[in-house]
């Protein structure tokens, strides 16, 4: 799927609709995502002015007096409209692609400035994802944060802006975003007298978007009619053959796992040619990785129980009003935490269902093979 995103900065004249409809059509466009279009209403036929056709639909978020306004567009040839959603900060629509023939969710996220409105915002998004089955999602838009200190030049750093981060990166982990890789600029805003610069402006996706649509980038354009660049995703396929080695994904993500493997490998001392030193030092090695496995996730499903009374006292908290925003920052790190241990735990009942699989397939072959 191919979505483009921007922070328009207000509409305007003819110059900012040549602009979309010629990016629309340069990037073959199936969504368009426009914040801050700064319009309390909209028509099709300045929809299709924008677009550039006629053959789309649209759901527009009016804002308050226009301030903070939104607008999602799409192509009815490539996406069919399913439902929409719209929220204090987002537009969510739901459908389903058909080339690809699956059903998926993208938002547009137009985040406020302070940091209360932020938390909030946070908190919709994610109770939204949670009460929907649908794992294919993209998010995009003007998010108002960045995730490290270097996407940030000329702005002076301070505690309510490295709480903004952390709360922004807690948000993200907490619903398995995925921030994919950008080609392009570094930073998405500028200062109109380029003494500033962030990147504010982003795609998040599903894991299972990438299934969908693999090696996705969001390239950054030229900043030509706002103080904001538009993004482009798209996906460039690249067929690389079979893929030589596999391993479970829950090892390879833990922290220190690469060095500990390598520690010790190079610690195995096994004499005889390279064959039998080779099936000698896997054989330690599975021995070592056992005992590895037992102290790193034997303790999951304590941590899992323990976050979630966590997550549970902080939600009787907030149901009396009485939740302070350290507390909502501190329950965006919990459902972080609490997402990563769940992938470890799928990740661990998907490899003992195959074994067990395998092991009762062994046995039924030997029935078999015993009753002919």
């Amino acid at each position: 799927m191919i979505v483009v995103n921007l922070n328009i900065r207000g509409l305007g004249g003819g110059t900012k609709a040549r602009y979309l409809s010629h990016t629309v059509l340069k990037e073959g466009a199936e969504i368009l995502c426009l914040q801050e279009t700064k319009t309390t209403s909209f028509s099709d036929a300045r929809c299709f002015i924008l677009w550039g056709s006629c053959n789309i639909g649209w759901v527009h978020h009016e804002g308050i007096n226009g301030a903070g306004s939104m607008i999602t567009m799409w192509n009815k040839q490539a996406f069919e409209y399913g439902n929409h959603v719209v929220g204090t900060g987002f537009i969510a629509i739901e459908g389903y692609h058909l080339q690809a023939k699956r059903h998926c969710v993208v938002v547009n996220v137009y985040a406020a400035c302070n940091i209360q409105d932020k938390i909030h915002l946070w908190e919709a998004l994610t109770m939204f994802k949670q009460s929907h089955q649908n794992p294919v999602w993209c998010l995009c838009g003007d998010f108002n944060v960045v995730r490290r200190a270097d996407e940030r030049k000329g702005i002076r750093g301070h505690s309510s802006q490295r709480k903004e981060m952390e709360g922004f990166n807690n948000f993200i982990e907490a619903n398995g975003w995925v921030d994919i890789p950008c080609v392009g600029k570094k930073f998405t805003w500028f200062k109109a007298n380029g003494t500033a610069k962030s990147r504010l402006d982003r795609f998040l996706v599903s894991e299972e978007w990438l299934q969908v649509w693999p090696a996705a980038k969001q390239y950054v354009q030229q900043r030509v009619v706002s103080d904001h660049c538009a993004l482009v995703l798209k996906s460039c396929i690249k067929d690389w053959g079979p893929k030589p080695f596999r391993t479970f994904d829950v090892w390879l993500k833990e922290p220190g796992f690469t060095a500990m493997v390598k520690g010790k490998w190079e610690s195995y001392q096994v004499e005889g040619n390279s064959i039998f030193a080779l099936k000698e030092k896997m054989k330690l090695l599975k021995a070592d990785l056992k005992v590895w496995n037992r102290s790193v996730f034997g303790c999951v499903e304590s941590d899992k129980r323990r976050i979630e009374m966590e997550i549970e006292n902080l939600d009787g908290e907030d149901d009396i009003d009485t939740l302070e925003d350290e507390g909502r920052l501190r329950r965006l790190e919990l459902l972080s935490q609490l997402g990563l241990v769940n992938k470890k735990l799928d990740s661990m009942y998907r490899q003992k269902a195959r074994v067990n699989w395998l092991k009762h397939g062994d046995l039924n072959s030997k029935f078999y093979h015993a009753a002919i």
